[in-house]
């Protein structure tokens, strides 16, 4: 019996390695009439913008698509290359990112250009384990470069790659803890006559055709090689982690506002928010009543606490932020407090403000911004 039983393995793993090469084939058959065009791809037959793909991929860290496009687009047209966005600015950078989210990134995308102009005169190592020196790439985000940009044999593990991977082979562990089997059943079968177009073929499978709620397994090309999907379990992958609870906090912004100006100031260059423009605040990771709130207000003056709170999410906790507003008159002026600056009101979408002041601008009913 245990003979028996170790042939019947022996016998399955080479139709099992048959069948992962033929689903790297079937992939890009599928791939090559359904891809999506995208601004940052390269067209069939061109050759991929190494500072494109680059580009694009920091900006869908923790970002959708949708919300990259205009971003893109923008960047592209102001910086077209990684020359011109190293000599840039960075508070033309931050502002230009404003609205964009986990701004840690736009700070990262600069000092990154500068390190590729400063160590390798511009031009992008194509190796992932260059491209993990450099500021702001992680394992992923070298393999998606190194893949798509210099075709690469590398898995670039997104959240969609998880998804597919994790149906195809029943993987049994949410992703957090299955990282490296993901990665071996994505290499069992990645072409590597076209790895460039492999990483992208499996990233918009999963994002246009395996979803996460509701897949369209009739239109997938891989549909009778995925284990969930022969046992009829396709929406109970990815095994789903427990979720850590979000603390949530409360603090305070100060909206000062002389004549048609209103006070800002610049937040320090690391941490939340770094180096952005805001309202002078609390410190955002504490939690402070709106009382305890005061002992933070850039001035001396009689604030009108606004009715209600802007409400904001971040990645490890949930705020809600009270708005206290204060106008100059002719018998109450102002100093500026040490560290800020008066700004146009009328200007205000210049001045990147984050998407958490934004919403502190409009309750306090300054201009749109």
């Amino acid at each position: 019996m245990q003979t028996s039983a170790s042939s019947a393995v022996f016998v399955a793993a080479p139709a099992r390695i048959v069948a992962e090469k033929e689903m790297g084939g079937k992939l890009l058959r599928w791939w090559d009439e359904n891809r999506r065009v995208l601004p940052w791809r390269a067209l069939p037959g061109r050759a991929p913008d190494p500072y494109a793909v680059w580009l694009s991929e920091i900006m869908l860290q923790q970002t959708t698509v949708a919300s990259v496009m205009g971003y893109f687009g923008k960047f592209m047209t102001r910086w077209p290359d990684i020359e011109a966005l190293a000599q840039a600015p960075l508070e033309e950078i931050l502002a230009a990112w404003a609205g964009l989210g986990y701004y840690a990134r736009a700070r990262n995308l600069h000092a990154c250009a500068r390190e590729v102009v400063r160590r390798y005169s511009g031009r992008f190592p194509q190796s992932p384990q260059e491209l993990m020196t450099l500021p702001g790439v992680g394992p992923y985000t070298a393999a998606a470069i190194a893949a798509i940009a210099f075709d690469r044999p590398c898995v670039a593990r997104d959240g969609n790659v998880e998804r597919v991977v994790s149906r195809l082979f029943a993987v049994k562990e949410p992703p957090v803890r299955s990282k490296k089997i993901i990665d071996v059943h994505a290499g069992s079968f990645l072409s590597l006559e076209r790895p460039g177009d492999f990483a992208q073929a499996l990233m918009d499978l999963g994002a246009t055709v395996c979803a996460p709620r509701a897949p369209v397994c009739g239109r997938c090309p891989l549909a009778g090689d995925c284990e969930a999907l022969r046992a009829g379990a396709q929406s109970s992958f990815p095994v789903k982690a427990e979720k850590p609870v979000r603390p949530h906090r409360r603090g305070a912004v100060f909206v000062l506002v002389r004549g048609d100006e209103v006070l800002l100031r610049r937040r320090p260059a690391k941490g939340l928010l770094g180096g952005m423009s805001e309202f002078p605040s609390t410190p955002l990771t504490h939690d402070l009543s709106p009382r305890a709130a005061m002992a933070h207000a850039p001035a001396r003056t009689a604030w009108r606490r606004l009715d209600g709170c802007v409400r904001h999410v971040f990645t490890h906790f949930s705020l809600d932020l009270t708005v206290f507003l204060s106008r100059e008159t002719e018998d109450r002026k102002f100093e500026v407090p040490k560290g800020c600056r008066w700004a146009s009101v009328a200007r205000l979408r210049d001045e990147g403000l984050p998407r958490l002041m934004q919403k502190a601008a409009v309750h306090a009913e300054l201009t749109p911004v």
